[in-house]
């Protein structure tokens, strides 16, 4: 598979982890309200384990999304975002779309994701609420980065 599709004006979407420029994404999700804080070790041992896509501009990165997968049966879209100057020029679609094209990402049997504000992209792409959410479990400890016992493994 290509790891990199171009469009006009200058875009690059890339699956190449070589190119995802680490301070650009731990920057934005720092601040994010879904991993505010969150430690770049965190976010650089994260990237290292998820399939990722990267949008660049110029040489500069303005676009991620990360996958948490198996490749077989199951993903996790999380840490989506598109850069403010960059936004209103279709690349959180486009890169919806390439990594529903995926080839390693045929015939998964369920993708998740969870967005407060979103919910119109994701529909798009086939995204529904959880007809029966109750089978559903979260073990969430929201403020993870800032406990005692994360702070004495660093």
């Amino acid at each position: 598979m290509d790891l990199n599709q171009y469009r006009p004006n200058d875009y690059l979407l890339s699956f190449d982890k070589r190119r995802l420029q680490l301070d650009v994404i731990h920057g934005y999700l720092t601040q994010s309200y879904w991993s505010a804080g969150i430690p770049r070790e965190v976010v650089e041992r994260a990237v290292e384990n998820s399939l990722c896509v990267g949008v660049y501009h110029q040489e500069k990165q303005v676009a991620f999304a990360r996958l948490i997968t198996d490749y077989a049966t199951f993903a996790y879209l999380c840490d989506v975002f598109v850069l403010e100057r960059a936004r209103g020029q279709g690349l959180s679609k486009w890169m919806m779309e390439a990594l529903q094209a995926h080839p390693q990402l045929q015939n998964l049997r369920r993708w998740l994701l969870a967005t407060r504000d979103a919910h119109g992209l994701y529909a798009q792409f086939g995204f529904t609420p959880l007809p029966s959410p109750e089978p559903f479990m979260q073990l969430h400890t929201p403020n993870a980065y800032q406990t005692a016992a994360f702070l004495d493994q660093k």
